[in-house]
C-alpha cells in the first residue's frame, strides 16, 4: 500500500475506533503498532525491527521500560512513548523518553497519543531532547506539508542526515506558522502597532489602537479571503467562485429556492468551500470528481452531480448561525441534518454514497 493510503487509512482508523479507546494499551494495539507497520513500513511484530517494552536501565534505576523501540541494523534509531488516545502529550510525563534518548544512540524521539505523533530530535544541545517537537502530525487534521518529512523516517527511505537538516527548519517553521495563526485570530498590541504604523502618521494614541485593532482583523480576513480567490481563479482557468471573510446572509428557515444559473453578488464562504471538498472526496469513491460540482445560491451551496439540478447530492445550508446539511431521499425530497463542525459531513458518507447510486 502507498504511503498516502496507509496515512488515509490510519485517518480513517482513529475516526472509528478513538471512542472505543479506553486505555494506553487498547490505543497501542488499535493505532499505534499498526501506524508503525503501515506508515512508517516496519514490522512491528519482528523483534529485529520494532521492540516493545524496551528495557532502558539508566544507573540506580533498573527496569525502566520505553513503549517502543525502532531499529535499523541492530542500532536504536527511535525511541516512541505511548499515551492513551486524546491524553495531552506532554514532556513533563515522558520521563523514560527524555531519560533515555540521553543516554542511547537514537536520534528521534516520539511521543504519541495515537492521533497526535510528536517528533523531536536533538536541535538545541547535542544527545539531549528538545523540550519542543521539529514535526507535528496530526491525524484528526493531516497538514501537507510534513508528509515529506515524515516520508524519510520510513523504513525504506530512512535517511536521517535529511531529517536533521531539515529538523530546524521545520521546527521554526511549524512554530511561525502557529504564531501567524494566532495573529490572524487575536491579533495582538505589538502586531497592530507594528502594521499601524506602516500606515498611519499621527501619534499612536489609546484612540489609534482601539481603531485599528479592529481595522488589522478585517484587513486579514480579506488578505486571507484575497489569496483564496487568486488561487481559485488560476485552478478554474481564469473564473472562480467568490470567496468571503465569513458567512453574512442570513435565511429565513423555510424551503429554499431551486438553485439559479447565475447569482449575482453571492459569495462562496470558505466554510462552504471545504464543505465541497469533503463531499467531492466522499463521493469520489463512486464516481470521478470531475463529475461533481456546485452551485452556489444566497440560500445556499448546491451540490450536483454532472452539473445537473435534477441530480442533487446534498446542500450546504451554511448562511445562518445554525448549519445544516441537506441529504435528499428516492423522491428527492430534503431533510436538513445540524451539524455544528465540517467533520460531521463525514458522518452521512452512506446516505451520500446511496444518493449517488440512485443517478447511476
Amino acid at each position: 500500500m502507498a504511503f498516502e493510503d496507509s496515512l488515509a487509512d490510519m485517518v480513517d482508523k482513529v475516526k472509528q475506533y478513538e471512542d472505543q479507546l479506553a486505555t494506553e494499551e487498547a490505543t497501542k494495539t488499535a493505532i499505534i503498532m499498526p501506524f508503525i507497520g503501515r506508515v512508517l513500513g516496519y514490522d512491528a511484530f519482528n523483534p529485529t525491527e520494532v521492540v516493545p517494552e524496551y528495557i532502558a536501565d539508566l544507573g540506580l534505576k533498573k527496569g525502566e521500560k520505553i513503549d517502543f523501540a525502532v531499529l535499523r541494523d541492530g542500532a536504536v534509531q527511535m525511541l516512541i512513548e505511548a499515551k492513551k488516545i486524546g491524553e495531552p502529550l506532554s514532556l513533563d510525563h515522558a520521563g523514560q523518553l527524555i531519560r533515555y534518548f540521553h543516554t542511547s544512540n537514537a536520534r528521534i524521539g516520539v511521543l504519541t497519543n495515537g492521533r497526535s505523533w510528536n517528533f523531536y530530535t536533538d536541535l538545541d544541545r547535542p544527545n539531549r531532547m528538545d523540550e519542543k517537537p521539529f514535526l507535528q502530525l496530526d491525524l484528526a487534521n493531516v497538514d501537507p506539508y510534513v508528509l515529506p518529512e515524515l516520508t524519510k523516517l520510513t523504513k525504506d527511505a530512512f535517511d536521517l542526515d535529511s531529517v536533521l537538516l531539515a529538523a530546524e527548519e521545520l521546527k521554526y517553521v511549524s512554530a511561525l506558522k502557529r504564531a501567524l495563526g494566532e495573529q490572524f485570530t487575536e491579533p495582538s498590541d505589538d502586531f497592530v502597532k507594528l502594521l499601524a504604523l506602516r500606515v498611519y502618521e499621527g501619534s499612536y494614541t489609546q484612540r489609534v489602537r482601539e481603531l485599528f485593532t479592529g481595522l488589522v482583523k478585517k484587513s486579514l480576513d480579506q488578505f486571507i479571503s484575497d489569496k483564496v480567490n487568486e488561487r481559485l481563479k488560476s485552478a478554474l482557468g481564469g473564473s472562480a467562485p467568490r470567496v468571503g471573510a465569513a458567512p453574512v446572509a442570513q435565511e429565513s428557515e423555510g424551503a429554499a429556492e431551486e438553485v439559479q444559473e447565475v447569482n449575482d453578488g453571492v459569495e462562496t464562504t470558505l466554510d462552504e468551500l471545504e464543505g465541497f471538498h469533503i463531499i467531492r472526496a466522499i463521493c469520489a469513491s463512486e464516481v470521478p470528481l470531475s463529475r461533481i460540482s456546485m452551485r452556489d445560491s444566497k440560500s445556499y451551496l448546491a451540490i450536483l452531480l454532472d452539473d445537473n439540478n435534477r441530480k442533487p447530492i446534498c446542500r450546504l445550508h451554511f448562511n445562518r448561525k445554525q448549519r445544516y446539511l441537506g441529504l435528499f431521499d428516492e423522491a428527492k425530497v430534503e431533510t436538513r441534518e445540524p451539524i455544528s463542525s465540517l467533520e460531521e459531513l463525514y458522518a452521512s458518507a452512506d446516505v451520500l454514497r446511496a444518493t449517488i447510486h440512485r443517478y447511476l
